[in-house]
């Protein structure tokens, strides 16, 4: 899935497990973005490599 998509994934996990009491669900969602994150960083540093290499 797209990056936006997993975002947004996340973010639901988290109101939905907030809305319910359910912890497990809103902590679900803090790593759905996590993954996100740390995935965008990734690839803008590989991005950033790249270019620095031509």
């Amino acid at each position: 899935m797209g990056a936006k998509l997993d975002k947004a994934k996340g973010r639901a996990k988290v109101v939905t497990g907030a809305a319910t009491g359910n912890k497990r669900l809103e902590v679900a969602g803090h790593l759905d973005q996590a993954k996100v994150k740390a995935k965008t960083t990734l690839k803008d540093a590989k991005k950033r490599v790249k270019a620095k290499t031509r």
